[in-house]
């Protein structure tokens, strides 16, 4: 199943599901859950502890009339069908990031201290805290260029959706927006290379284990543009990865007890080379055969 959110009119949110592949899949909202479940962190928290049956919870509600269908074309394409808004797919009690997890990001932070490479070789990943709800954004919505930083770039990245106990409840693209002059010049500016306001997204939706038939075979396009200027493209493949994704959420939770709903970024195979960072206005598009179209403009903060 995929798991949206949207606002309605009065500003909710409202869990979604589209069932059967985008774009012909039919989107439905469920405008009862501000009775039950009102998010889809309130039901992927009843999945993980309950054993929560989603597609028998979205047919009880279609069949107490409490689900709209949506326009999911439109919805994922514009951010807006049927007077719903399309919103971040969960709102996330805290998000992650594994870097240096491709051998290509490894290579581009080098810059003869070592340090890269010996994180992509060491057993221990790179972690680090990367946003909180207030710092990320849903598709359609701005995401961050630091006025202090004179090259930022767009991180295209794989996330899991992690649960208290180490399962990997869904995935979602991502977006790990990070202001890459700051970190090259000192390792030590990583938090605020990484951490700021709009320095992360994540949509359309979240792809629930069931619907992934390989997690190391998950295709991702880039198209960063100006105006009618194509800035930037390119593409990587999972299956570049250098770490499992369960290595990484064990790594993850040593020592750290995550909740629910916490959101785990695996890292980057897509670089944009130093002169094609990003500006106010470029549009950056994210984009999966296997978990949707992620689509952001660019702004200062």
């Amino acid at each position: 199943m995929r798991l949206f959110q949207v606002l309605d009119a009065q500003g909710r949110l409202c869990p979604g599901a589209l069932a059967g592949a985008p774009p012909s899949g039919l989107a439905e909202v469920a405008t009862g859950g501000q009775a039950g479940f009102a998010t889809t962190l309130d039901l992927l928290t009843a999945v993980d502890q309950d054993g929560l049956d989603l597609a028998g919870w979205f047919d009880e509600q279609r069949r107490d009339g409490l689900t709209v269908s949506v326009d999911w074309a439109a919805l994922e394409r514009t951010g807006k069908a049927g007077g719903y808004t399309l919103a971040i797919p969960i709102v996330p009690p805290e998000v992650w990031g594994a870097g240096v997890t491709y051998r290509r990001s490894a290579d581009f932070r080098e810059e003869g201290l070592g340090i890269y490479d010996k994180i992509y070789e060491a057993p221990r990943p790179e972690l680090f805290f990367k946003a909180t709800a207030s710092r990320s954004a849903g598709p359609h919505q701005p995401i961050g260029r630091r006025k202090d930083s004179a090259f930022t770039a767009a991180e295209p990245e794989v996330c899991v959706i992690v649960s208290r106990g180490g399962a990997i409840l869904g995935y979602t693209l991502a977006n790990d927006v990070s202001a890459w002059d700051i970190e090259r010049d000192n390792p030590l500016y990583l938090p605020q290379s990484k951490v700021y306001d709009g320095c992360f997204s994540c949509g359309p939706t979240i792809v629930t284990p069931d619907e992934v038939a390989d997690p190391y075979g998950i295709e991702v396009t880039m198209l960063v543009s100006r105006g009618t200027t194509e800035v930037f493209k390119g593409s990587a493949s999972t299956s570049q990865l250098k770490r499992k994704l369960p290595d990484l959420v064990d790594w993850l939770r040593k020592s750290n007890d995550v909740p629910t709903g916490t959101i785990l970024s695996t890292g980057t195979g897509i670089i944009q080379p130093l002169g094609s960072g990003l500006e106010p206005g470029d549009i950056v598009v994210i984009s999966s055969p296997q978990l949707g179209t992620l689509s952001n403009p660019v702004a200062f903060v």
